[in-house]
């Protein structure tokens, strides 16, 4: 699904917005829905750590705020959502750029709706891989978003 004016200004927000702009990261898509974003995350001098490869903390930082928010639009002001855990595994130094897709389906969206009807609140586990440009993972994030409908 094509970028709309609405979510290209908020990549464009984003690329600007200071605490995201110091993750090294640069948003380069976010769907008009607000079911794909991606990013990527270059190896520079505001990400390089002192061995040479990107700083674990800017990988972390890169994707960290996507599912939350991808989940808040989608949803809307009738839930909660706010991020409540998160798991980095390294698989290998980045030493190139790295990138990032987070996608969430009709499916799932779906199922939160029918099980946040049910509970007074539910989490559900999301992954993304870093890679680079040959599809090799260096990094995989597991976030923890706890959702709950409004009463």
């Amino acid at each position: 699904m094509p970028e709309c004016l609405t979510s290209r200004m908020y990549r464009w927000g984003f690329n600007l917005f200071p605490a995201y702009r110091g993750t090294g990261g640069c948003v380069l898509y976010i769907a008009s829905d607000w079911r794909e974003v991606k990013i990527k995350l270059p190896l520079n001098w505001r990400t390089r750590n002192y061995v040479g490869t990107i700083f674990g903390g800017s990988i972390y930082g890169a994707i960290d705020p996507f599912y939350m928010l991808m989940l808040m639009h989608i949803l809307g002001p009738g839930y909660t959502v706010w991020d409540k855990a998160a798991a980095i595994r390294f698989k290998r130094p980045g030493k190139t750029t790295l990138f990032a897709d987070f996608d969430l389906s009709s499916d799932e969206i779906d199922e939160i709706k029918r099980l946040a009807d049910k509970s007074k609140s539910i989490d559900r586990i999301y992954r993304v891989e870093l890679k680079d440009g040959n599809g090799v993972v260096h990094a995989r994030i597991e976030k923890t978003a706890y959702i709950a409908k409004k009463k």
